[in-house]
């Protein structure tokens, strides 16, 4: 028997690539919405405990206000929980990190393969770049839906960059910069966010000297390319034990 796929948050825009992603890969166990529909023949569950309980493995793109009560359901169904869910908070982190003690987890804000490979690229730049001689700024552009800001990826690169750097980026993080702000700060990790249309994804990390600019620069097409790479960690995460992994640990980077 193939291993079954469940999907949270199955009727959108995400959860529709997720469900034809999984049922193409695996077996599609279903799913649960807030509309309680779902693509055509995927059966309806009425809460994650129900969806959980005829999964082999959960993939979670829901809402950052869910990671609580999804970890709870998914660690008491010792269910394998793939999150792609951003924009979570420190007691959202605790909660999926007491997940990860019972069942492995797969948190990332991004599960395409070339985002993964930028943020090792980024921390390998900001590792050899010197802060006090290469400003480091992040630009994200998205769809005018998109309700976070910045984007959980253009944040996992400056994370990236930071690491690299040998400092954290709260510490260093400047977002939405307005008015007189006085000059850049050696050492910033600046952040700028633009929203418009129905732009998939698209972060660009640059490196400016003096005398040059390294610029990295992903865009992303098509959502699927989102799916397709859950479906794969999904079927990657289930033969792991509990514990709490990353992109690179599925990419081997």
């Amino acid at each position: 028997m193939s291993l079954r796929i469940g999907i949270a948050g199955i009727s959108g825009r995400m959860g529709i690539y997720l469900a034809e992603e999984a049922a193409a890969a695996a077996t599609l166990s279903g799913g649960t919405s807030r509309s309680g529909a779902g693509p055509a023949g995927a059966p309806h569950f009425p809460d994650i405990i129900a969806l959980a309980r005829e999964s082999d493995v959960v993939i979670d793109f829901t809402h950052a206000s869910t990671v609580q009560a999804h970890a709870r359901a998914l660690a008491e169904t010792e269910t394998p929980w793939v999150l792609g869910t951003t924009g979570y908070g420190p007691e959202d982190e605790i909660a999926i990190q007491e997940a990860a003690k019972v069942i492995p987890v797969i948190a990332a804000p991004n599960f395409c393969t070339g985002v993964n490979l930028v943020l090792l690229l980024a921390e390998k730049l900001g590792a050899v770049l010197p802060a006090s001689q290469y400003d480091a700024e992040i630009v994200e552009m998205h769809h005018r839906q998109k309700v976070d800001a910045p984007s959980g990826t253009a944040l996992a690169i400056g994370r990236a960059v930071a690491a690299g750097r040998g400092v954290d980026l709260g510490d260093v993080i400047a977002s939405g910069r307005d008015g007189h702000t006085g000059p850049r700060k050696d050492g910033e990790i600046g952040f700028a966010t633009l929203r418009g249309g129905q732009i998939v994804g698209s972060h660009t990390v640059m490196f400016t000297a003096g005398d040059e600019q390294i610029s990295l620069t992903h865009h992303a097409f098509d959502r699927r390319v989102f799916a397709s790479g859950a479906v794969r960690a999904a079927l990657w995460l289930h033969a792991q034990p509990a514990g709490l992994y990353g992109m690179r640990d599925f990419l081997k980077l």
